[in-house]
């Protein structure tokens, strides 16, 4: 659905993209990660034919962005960083004004922005000027107007930006429901717990670049190293020797707890269980440690500095 070849954007002699290649099927949720600067938004801006690459292709929803602009922005959705929302219309007027843009009729124009604006928790508020509109309200309805034409791409730059928890769970919430078997989204966002959240692919940008990819699991095995599961008894384990099997590390003990790191835990975890039954202790819990795609994206932009002081 979104796909991307080296994928460059120069201004005069910056390269704020350089070399992005993406493939994000029907059905997937792309998120891009990075600090400000790191080229995310120039990304989007020359997937919904905003922006002339300056090099490569990409093709969006089955369109070239280059020689088939207008359908590209008509397959799209984009919730921009800013909205360019009209204060003086009424959130109704507002959505119909975009529909007309997108030759909706009439009908369809209506049952749109009913059906979204009640989706979103906006249905009260549909003639109230938009210069009356919190900034979380506003922010709901500039992705209720991303909707408007059903596009099988959207892309979403911070879409749960200045929303207070509740409005940003219903946001998320609605994203969850927007994944469909037709439809690709990228989403770029600060927020890392949203990123894992929501994401089955995750992009690092650093500096044009695209750094690291996979998914949160992925990235997580890749820059921290072995699973940690943790083991907790109901007694009293009194210091006692394992037999562990091979590619299996005790990394810490407490009174009635263990923490193994294993390499790969799907060959490796039954015969461990199987170990921890022979001691006669009773097991209470045996799960996975979780980790964070906060340390897994930190450590990626530490080994991304250290390598580009030593010129790598």
């Amino acid at each position: 659905m979104i796909l991307a070849e080296d994928l460059t954007k120069k201004f005069d002699q910056f390269t704020a993209v350089n070399g992005v290649n993406l493939n994000v099927p029907a059905g997937r949720v792309l998120v891009l990660l990075g600090p400000n600067g790191a080229g995310k938004t120039t990304t989007v801006r020359m997937l919904t034919s905003i922006l002339r690459p300056t090099r490569g292709r990409a093709v969006v929803a089955g369109f070239d962005v280059v020689k088939e602009p207008q359908k590209v922005r008509e397959s799209v959705g984009v919730l921009t960083e800013h909205h360019g929302l009209y204060n003086r219309m009424s959130a109704q007027e507002y959505l119909d004004f975009y529909g007309r843009l997108y030759n909706m009729d009439p009908a369809t124009r209506r049952h749109r922005t009913d059906s979204l604006l009640e989706e979103f928790g906006l249905t009260g508020d549909k003639k109230r000027r938009l210069g009356e509109f919190s900034k979380g309200m506003r922010q709901k309805l500039a992705l209720v107007r991303a909707l408007m034409n059903e596009p099988p791409v959207l892309l979403l730059d911070e879409p749960t930006s200045a929303m207070d928890p509740e409005s940003a769970r219903v946001v998320r919430d609605g994203i969850h429901q927007l994944r469909s078997a037709s439809r690709s989204i990228i989403l770029c966002t600060h927020n890392l717990l949203e990123a894992e959240e929501l994401a089955d692919q995750i992009a690092i940008i650093r500096r044009g670049r695209i750094i690291l990819s996979g998914s949160p699991r992925e990235l997580k095995q890749k820059l921290l190293g072995a699973t940690e599961f943790e083991v907790r008894f109901n007694a009293g384990i009194d210091g006692r020797q394992l037999g562990l099997p091979v590619g299996v590390e005790l990394t810490t003990r407490g009174e009635d707890w263990m923490r193994f790191r294993v390499e790969s835990p799907n060959k490796q975890n039954p015969e461990l269980i199987q170990n921890l039954v022979k001691t006669g202790i009773g097991i209470l819990s045996f799960s996975e440690v979780q980790r964070s795609l906060e340390s897994a994206y930190l450590e990626a932009m530490r080994v991304a500095s250290t390598e580009g002081q030593n010129g790598g």
